[in-house]
């Protein structure tokens, strides 16, 4: 393998598009956590969100938490072109997914507005090796987003679930299907979890959120 430099400390003895020291500095989601959103929780018990207001996915399993150097790393990737993390970021996401009894990847849609104005659907670029590693098929047709919705990050945090409702759209019978929703960084989850909604109306039987980054809310 070619050697290259360092995304993050440019060093020119990578072999990968992080060194061994960087990749390590990439904090890693802290255990025990909520078996459905991933927030942490003292023994690994579902947390108190989830009972109370139960999501409409089954599980999420998060590589990293949404931290420094890690969120310069995804903008660069949604907003620099850099397509290389995509496949990175997917490989770190098929470790983890080969505890996932799935039938099928989706990667969470992009309104057609956002996919010109980017490029390409971070999502999708992810999705594609964690597909490979795991011989899953992806269906990247199926599930739509209808509505250009204002971005998550501009919105507080209870508005978000609001802000997305009924943005999805699905032409697919996914009857007795269990499906892994790939994405690059869950916040509130309130996108993803629209998507669930919309993906269980039509059949989905278990839904597994498959994400790069977790954020965690701020302790009070």
């Amino acid at each position: 393998m070619l050697e290259q430099d360092c995304l993050l400390c440019t060093a020119s003895n990578a072999r990968d598009i992080l060194c061994e020291a960087c990749a390590s500095e990439l904090a890693r989601l802290e255990e025990p956590r909520c078996p459905r959103c991933a927030i942490p929780t003292e023994h690994g018990e579902v947390c108190g969100r989830c009972l109370t207001s139960p999501p409409h996915f089954d599980a999420t399993l998060a590589a990293y938490r949404y931290d420094f150097p890690l969120d310069k790393l995804v903008q660069s990737f949604k907003y620099g072109q850099r397509l290389a993390l995509g496949v990175y970021f997917g490989q770190q996401l098929a470790a983890l997914g080969k505890r996932i009894v799935a039938d099928l990847i989706i990667p969470l849609p992009l309104h057609p507005e956002r996919l010109r104005a980017r490029g390409f659907n971070q999502a999708l670029e992810i999705a594609r090796p964690v597909g490979k590693a795991l011989s899953l098929p992806i269906d990247a047709t199926s599930c739509r987003r209808m509505r250009n919705t204002p971005a998550q990050t501009r919105l507080a945090w209870r508005d978000r679930a609001k802000n997305v409702r009924g943005a999805f759209h699905c032409s697919s019978d996914f009857t007795g299907r269990r499906v892994i929703l790939v994405d690059d960084v869950m916040t509130t989850g309130a996108s993803l979890d629209e998507c669930a909604r919309t993906l269980k109306l039509h059949g989905a039987a278990e839904i597994t959120l498959l994400v790069v980054a977790r954020a965690l809310p701020k302790p009070l």
